[in-house]
């Protein structure tokens, strides 16, 4: 244990690729219960790479080993029931840097993917409230109406996050579907009618008559969704920040956006 603590500590310190692959092969730096010597697997590493955010290392064990980076780890070193491990720590650790070098790789759609608990990459991020994440999912081809068990979309938990905590970043979550989704079908629309006082507030009139089916969508959102359907999902983050339209139009959750 002590000997695979020493692998994990230079990942998190960043240490260069070539001293960590030479780590990594060495029989020495991991040790089973039984122990049986073996080596780290370049998913496992992949692992370390998300959480302590690696991107070179990360960028080298997708680039040498595309299909083992992304194999599932073994039982022992991940237990949770998440069929890409992978993109869910990096949803969860906000990586979105590594998010979208693993994409890029992967073949697997995005939003058929499920996350911890059977609910899809995207709702995990809109609970989790991280905009970055969201947008590059979204980007991907993540179905902004893709349903969990309980039927809510990630519409759903995002207006229920902005309900629970009033924050910025569910905000910027709300802002960044409803550029994905032309026609809301919210599951909260009652609570929207029941507490129109309260809504009105978090979304603003117009966000909210849209929402509410009140009103038609605002002119700045139809634009805007017409705008993210051109845009390659590879570069969407670059791309959206380098539109050609003043800062204050610019989806919020970006790099250099207010």
């Amino acid at each position: 244990r002590s000997f695979s603590l020493l692998f994990y500590r230079a990942v998190r310190d960043l240490k260069p690729v070539w001293m960590l692959e030479e780590m990594r092969t060495m029989e020495t730096f991991y040790q089973d219960d039984d122990l049986k010597q073996r080596t780290y697997t370049p998913s496992e590493a992949l692992l370390y790479a998300v959480v302590h955010d690696h991107q070179p290392y990360a960028r080298f064990l997708l680039g040498r080993y595309p299909e083992e980076a992304l194999a599932k780890p073994s039982e022992r070193f991940w237990c949770c029931p998440s069929s890409a491990p992978h993109l869910t720590m990096a949803v969860r650790y906000d990586r979105h840097c590594i998010l979208r070098l693993i994409l890029h790789k992967s073949r697997t759609h995005a939003g058929c993917l499920p996350a911890e608990d059977f609910r899809t990459l995207l709702h995990f991020a809109c609970e989790l409230q991280r905009p970055e994440a969201v947008i590059i999912l979204l980007g991907n081809g993540a179905s902004p109406q893709a349903l969990d068990r309980n039927g809510s979309t990630p519409l759903d938990v995002t207006l229920e996050k902005l309900r629970e905590t009033s924050s910025s970043s569910a905000r910027r979550c709300l802002d960044i579907l409803l550029m994905f989704t032309p026609k809301v079908g919210v599951k909260m629309r009652a609570a929207l009618e029941a507490e129109p006082g309260l809504w009105r507030k978090l979304l603003g009139e117009n966000t909210f008559g849209f929402l509410a089916k009140k009103s038609p969508a605002p002119l700045v959102l139809v634009a805007m969704q017409t705008v993210v359907k051109q845009l390659s999902p590879a570069t969407i983050l670059d791309s959206l920040q380098e539109l050609p339209i003043p800062t204050s139009l610019k989806p919020p959750g970006l790099p250099g956006a207010r």
